[in-house]
Formats: structure tokens, sequence, C-alpha cells
């Protein structure tokens, strides 16, 4: 009599929604990271605390809209934290969190790669659009 198989790599049910639910989260963060401003605020912020302003001008062009945005979503995730003093006027700094100083160590190398190949990539995608 025949013995019933199992496919080793089939994960269970609740495996398979654990891995659904990892996959969720991980295009969550991929999409935070990846968005136009996270990574250039992430990098600006690097291992100090900045007031708003300030982090606004080293990130130029973005709106005081998009960085206040931005801010909430890196805060939300755990990324940078948010202290109001009592001043007046009120005064808001925000620094990066260890998750936050981590993904600094991932996205420092990526900012300087980009910065590095930036002409080529504008020139490639000059002779790509002239085809």
């Amino acid at each position: 009599m025949a013995q019933p198989t199992t496919e080793p790599d089939a994960p269970a049910p609740a495996a398979s929604a654990a891995s659904e639910e990892g996959r969720d989260l991980v295009r969550d963060v991929l999409g935070r990271i990846g968005d136009k401003w996270s990574v250039v605020v992430v990098c600006r912020l690097g291992g100090t605390t900045r007031r708003f302003n300030e982090l606004r001008r080293l990130s130029a062009p973005i709106t005081q809209r998009m960085l206040s945005a931005t801010l909430r979503g890196l805060e939300r995730d755990g990324l940078v934290t948010r202290t109001v003093h009592d001043t007046k006027p009120p005064r808001v700094d925000y620094a990066l969190t260890p998750r936050g100083l981590g993904l600094l160590q991932v996205v420092r190398p990526l900012a300087g790669w980009a910065e590095d190949n930036a002409t080529e990539i504008r020139d490639s995608r000059a002779a790509f659009d002239a085809r």
C-alpha cells in the first residue's frame, strides 16, 4: 500500500500565512525607504540631531509638507524620533533611532553609488531616449 507523500517544501498553512505577512511587510518597508525622500532624510540626519528647518534646508528641494510626511512615516516605522522641547517658540528635534542608524549603514553606500554614477546614468538615459 502506498504511503501518502508530502512535499518537503510545501509550507504549513500557518507558516504560509506568516510568510505572506512577512512578504507584505518587506514590500511595505521597501516602499518606505524606496520613496523619493526617505533615504535623503535618513542620510541628512546621519548620526546627529537636527531641527526641522535645518533638515529641510539640507534636503532641498523638499517641500515642508513632504518633509513632514516623510518624517511621520519614518517615525511610524521606528526609524526616527521626534522630540518636542517645551520652549517658546516650541523646538522640535529629529534623530535616527538605533534601527534608523542601522538603515543608514545600508543606504549611505547606495546614496554614494548613486552620486558617483549620476553623470553616466544621465548619459545612458539620454542615449536611450534618443533612440
